[in-house]
């Protein structure tokens, strides 16, 4: 079934096939226009497949603890769980459509001295129907079959979700497994740097100030290692539950030092109403407008008269032979209507409606959070791209000046500060690298997240079974 524009009442129903709507369900129009284009991108289409974006990250590891977290994710088993609940509950509305018929049966005895002394039997059964005159039932139905439809999106919202935050965490432990690696080589050449300082004061060339600050500069650095491997535990832990694991695992195959994933630059997106279909907290949204809508009308129908038929056939008899001679049976109808109940059929119909407004703006903010969510990421994306242009020039010069502030330093052709600067610059250089290039691979996950990728409509799809057709 294709999914319709989020702009138009049309459009919003059909998110259920087209004989399980009923009149009262249509839900009113978006208060805003949706742009036809993007401000912050091109109009030329993506032309790679974003669904498993994390694969043209290119990195083994994370890949393995995406697919972990869909397989294993607890607060996913939690949402599963939920979506069944929500068809049980769609299959109960829908027997409300059959007649109910009971069956009894009944063995008894007379004691006394007037007793005959014998057994009596008896069988019967009841059948009752109530008629959907006026939408009552079938209003039940519509909405249990969306709420049935917003449980499935909000299983598909948070696999987007969480998978989401694995990636961008599993990039943050590169990161930070990277700034523990340059905080340690920092650490040893400034170690040689106190020793010739150390070497220089005894041998009378420069004043023990040069060792003092060898060892301010030394202590610094080493005194972000610990907080840096605290960083790291606490991330791989992290992504551990997010996994459904405990920790150790993780840690361990973090602590190998790899490069950051360098993703794509995507670049001109599909336009807004396209969007506005790949992600299902906006599609969760909807369907939770329309069960809202279908509420009113179902506490409208209280209001208007239920006709019921019923119906039992029974037999009677003192012998379990002749139990079929004689069956009595009886058909009747009931006709009831609501005169006074003191407004709490009138207080539902008002619950309803204002559940039904708030529903609505619940959709109309899933559809403006999904628009700020693209147009801020694709900025991210383009800004940390061009930041790590930028930073690797810096690195560079920043590099050729620590070589020759140390060579220089050691020959005697200038003073500590100016090494101790210039060995800070490097270390601030390398270090920004690195957080540049987790941004741009978390702005790329953050963006393909927000364009609807992370899940798979192949994947969460409601069966046949569960709309009528």
């Amino acid at each position: 079934m294709k999914m319709g524009v989020l702009s138009s009442t049309a459009m919003a129903i059909a998110l259920l096939s087209s004989g399980c709507t009923h009149a009262d369900v249509a839900p009113p129009a978006a208060s805003f226009a949706i742009p036809d284009q993007w401000a912050q991108s091109d109009p030329a289409p993506i032309s790679v497949d974003i669904t498993d974006y994390w694969l043209l990250l290119d990195d083994p590891l994370l890949t393995q603890l995406v697919e972990a977290s869909i397989a294993n994710n607890l607060d996913l088993a939690q949402s599963a769980a939920r979506l069944d609940q929500s068809r049980a509950r769609l299959v109960q509305a829908r027997s409300s459509f059959l007649p109910s018929v009971s069956g009894s049966g009944r063995v008894s005895r007379d004691l006394g001295d007037l007793s005959t002394n014998q057994f009596g039997f008896s069988l019967g059964a009841d059948a009752s129907w109530e008629l959907d005159l006026f939408g009552q039932i079938s209003g039940n139905v519509n909405a249990a079959e969306a709420d049935l439809l917003s449980a499935g999106y909000s299983l598909a919202d948070l696999q987007r979700l969480i998978v989401g935050q694995v990636a961008i965490s599993a990039i943050n432990a590169r990161s930070i497994a990277q700034q523990l690696e340059i905080a340690r080589s920092t650490l040893a050449y400034q170690e040689d740097n106190l020793r010739i300082a150390r070497w220089r004061n005894q041998a009378g060339l420069v004043s023990s100030l040069d060792v003092e600050q060898a060892r301010t500069q030394r202590a610094q650095t080493a005194a972000t290692i610990p907080s840096l491997e605290s960083s790291l535990t606490s991330t791989a832990n992290a992504i551990s539950t997010l996994i459904g694991e405990p920790p150790g695992r993780v840690l361990t195959a973090f602590q190998a030092v790899k490069p950051i994933p360098q993703p794509a630059l995507l670049a001109g997106f599909a336009p807004p109403a396209d969007v506005l279909r790949r992600r299902p907290d906006v599609r969760g949204a909807e369907a939770n407008l329309l069960a809202s809508t279908a509420r009113i009308g179902v506490a409208r129908a209280q209001l208007l008269p239920l006709v019921r038929l019923g119906g039992n056939i029974g037999t009677n008899s003192l012998g379990i032979s002749n139990l079929f001679d004689v069956l009595t049976s009886s058909v009747f109808a009931s006709v009831s209507q609501l005169i006074f109940d003191g407004g709490r059929t009138q207080a539902q119909i008002d619950s309803a409606e204002a559940g039904a407004r708030g529903a609505l703006a619940a959709w109309e903010q899933s559809i403006l959070g999904a628009l700020e969510d693209v147009e801020s990421a694709a900025v991210d994306q383009r800004s940390a791209d061009t930041r790590v242009g930028i930073i690797n020039e810096a690195l560079d010069a920043a590099s050729n000046s620590a070589i020759l502030a140390r060579s220089q330093y050691q020959a005697g052709l200038t003073d500590f500060q100016t090494l101790l600067s210039a060995e800070n610059q490097l270390l601030s250089a390398r270090n920004q690298l690195v957080s540049a290039q987790a941004d741009r691979a978390s702005a790329f996950v953050r963006l393909t997240q927000a364009l609807g990728g992370g899940w798979s409509e192949q994947d969460f799809p409601l069966p046949a079974s569960d709309r009528t057709e």
